[in-house]
């Protein structure tokens, strides 16, 4: 069936049982997953692809950061095993950071569906692995050569048959074989699931392949994209974001030009690359430079390929934007979550009503590892949390809500349940979101002690410590995040650290940036901050020149 035979109707359904074979194929990742990253957190994506390798559909679960890069990194798959080089039980993964997802620990298997003996389309999930060897998570390392253990293009499973070699090499290189190996079959699954569904689609329609549905889908995204575009005047529109960086400060300068149908995004007079594990693989700069402007301008439209096409990103070869092979990237998310707030911050002259103020932005990874004194057994955890969102007018900010990766908070229950870890408080951080006529969200305060008779490693990956979200509009800044020892122990964001046993420690994240004038802020509104305990009562006086009398008994 063509593009040019489907109705508006029929082309609705097909699309809608496409996004429903996505989504069982990521629920059943998640039922299976060994981790709770993945099950819990939601670290994860999943997507089809056609024949050509364009991106149809995605899950609703997932990390613009996955989906993004895996729509882009389809290509590269495909380079290395054309199609006709396919066989049914054929099973590819990668973790090349410069063709995916540009983290080690994030890891992708693809697998092509046969119907009819042909390959019909190609199934692609990506999710974090607890651990994947080389330091661990954290951004100490000086090259990728040693963060852990790098998979090229290649087959996991030929014919159906497991490449043997190929597991023995992952499970001999990572601290926690059984959870590693564990996701990467519930990975599998998941791929066979959702081409399960996929053939029983193309049964019920008739279809020999999903080609016409696709072009039928990409093109009409790309209309719908190209036109919310065409709505805006032309210009260029910088804005700069300053974050806190190693030694000294990163700058992303993102240039937005509005050109007729298209945009083009250009990072010039960003930082260049460092020497520790914060630089960003080009890959996952383009894929948060077209989520960004997606959210910005036509949030409604489909996320596939054909989003994607009226938008060009530029960063130059050797910026934090376009660090190459073998630049350190284990960190790479404390910049490049960054990038959507970068290009609101730049449309925020022509799209009042539709950019969010610079909120916390990039997730506070936590990565802890050590013996558990209860049964001396070594264990390895990580967790992410997050801090405000920034306002946008007519809304306060998201407190302790992940954007722009949307990866989910793990519930303290679970984490107490599989670690030694004893989490003493976790709580709403109060002022810490920008004043403003609507307030940027809150920020969170987590108090973590480990029950364990030996030094520990500590790994954070922080930002906004020293950088706070700014406000626009004349709201004010969020609230800078930052990390305290029990015992005095200094705790440096993004380096790792043995820490004593009896350590505890305190983590305080940033809180977004509002958005209007404090002095249009609605009176009723701060009192209800007050009441809520959102908003200090001081700090309603000095933000707000609000003074809060307490009710007499």
């Amino acid at each position: 069936m063509s593009a040019k035979e489907l109705d508006p109707i029929t082309l609705d359904i097909m699309w809608g049982r496409l996004i429903a074979a996505v989504n069982e194929q990521a629920a059943a990742l998640m039922r299976s997953s060994f981790t709770s990253i993945v099950r819990d957190a939601e670290d994860l994506s999943a997507c089809v692809f056609d024949r050509r390798g364009r991106m149809v559909a995605q899950s609703v679960t997932g990390s613009p950061g996955h989906i993004n890069s895996m729509a882009t990194g389809m290509e590269h798959i495909l380079k290395t095993f054309p199609l006709d080089t396919l066989q049914p039980g054929d099973v590819i993964i990668t973790n090349d950071p410069w063709i995916t997802v540009s983290q080690l620990h994030d890891i992708t298997i693809a697998t092509p569906v046969f119907h009819n003996g042909r390959v019909v389309a190609l199934f692609a999930n990506c999710c974090h692995a607890l651990d994947i060897g080389g330091r661990g998570l954290s951004c100490d390392a000086r090259s990728v050569y040693e963060e852990g253990l790098f998979i090229p293009i290649m087959k996991l499973h030929s014919k159906g048959e497991p490449v043997e070699a190929v597991y023995r090499l992952i499970a001999a290189n990572v601290r926690t074989p059984d959870e590693v190996i564990g996701d990467i079959h519930a990975q599998i699954t998941a791929n066979e699931v959702g081409a399960k569904q996929l053939k029983s689609f193309l049964e019920e329609f008739d279809l020999a392949d999903i080609e016409g549905v696709a072009d039928a889908i990409v093109a009409r995204t790309e209309r719908a994209m190209r036109a919310a575009i065409t709505a805006l005047p032309n210009g260029s529109h910088p804005f700069k974001i300053t974050i806190d960086g190693f030694e000294k400060p990163i700058e992303i300068q993102a240039k937005v030009t509005i050109k007729d149908d298209e945009v083009i995004v250009d990072y010039e007079g960003s930082s260049s690359t460092v020497d520790l594990g914060i630089n960003v693989g080009f890959n996952y700069t383009v894929a948060y430079t077209t989520y960004g402007v997606k959210c910005a301008i036509a949030p409604d439209v489909p996320n596939n390929a054909g989003s994607f096409t009226p938008i060009r990103t530029i960063a130059a070869v050797g910026s934090i934007l376009n660090a190459q092979h073998p630049a350190a990237v284990a960190g790479r998310h404390t910049v490049g979550h960054f990038l959507p707030s970068a290009i609101m911050g730049a449309l925020s002259g022509i799209l009042p009503d539709k950019v969010m103020a610079p909120g916390a932005d990039s997730l506070w990874n936590t990565h802890i590892s050590g013996f558990d004194k209860r049964d001396n057994q070594f264990f390895s955890y990580t967790w992410f949390s997050t801090g405000g969102t920034g306002a946008l007018k007519g809304l306060d900010g998201l407190s302790a809500t992940s954007y722009p990766s949307g990866v989910a908070g793990v519930p303290v229950e679970i984490i107490e349940a599989l670690t030694p870890l004893v989490v003493r408080q976790r709580a709403l951080r109060p002022d810490s979101g920008g004043a403003g006529e609507h307030r940027g969200g809150l920020g969170q305060t987590m108090e973590v002690e480990v029950l364990t008779e030996k030094p520990y490693l500590f790994s954070g990956m922080y930002d906004r410590c020293h950088y706070p979200a700014p406000g626009l509009y004349d709201g004010k800044s969020g609230a800078t995040g930052s990390i305290a020892s029990s015992n005095g122990e200094e705790v440096r964001p993004k380096l790792s650290r043995m820490l004593p046993p009896d350590t505890v420690l305190t983590l305080s994240l940033p809180g977004g940036g509002g958005f209007g004038d404090v002095k249009r802020r609605d009176r009723e509104a701060i009192l209800n901050d007050v009441l809520d305990g959102y908003v200090t009562p001081e700090a309603a006086k000095r933000d707000y020149g609000f003074e809060y009398t307490p009710p007499h008994k």
